[in-house]
């Protein structure tokens, strides 16, 4: 996740680089925030992916185990 985190900080730097030389008004500009607004999206992304907890792993593995059983009402 902090490779991400250091990606954004590029592309916010590179992002402010590219509005100060061309304009905050420019197409040049308003592409290079898109890309920092894509990469803080996947990020955001990423954190919502739920990590399986000791339970979950051993039911993927062991379907039929009796801890695994799941009833319908």
């Amino acid at each position: 996740m902090s490779d991400i985190q250091e990606q954004i900080q590029v592309e916010v730097e590179q992002a402010r680089a590219v509005c100060d030389i061309s304009g905050s008004n420019s197409a040049e500009c308003a592409a290079a925030w898109d890309a920092v607004e894509e990469l803080q999206a996947e990020a955001s992304h990423q954190r919502q992916n739920k990590q399986k907890n000791s339970l979950e792993k051993y039911c993927d593995d062991n379907p039929e185990a009796a801890e695994c059983r799941v009833y319908d009402d």
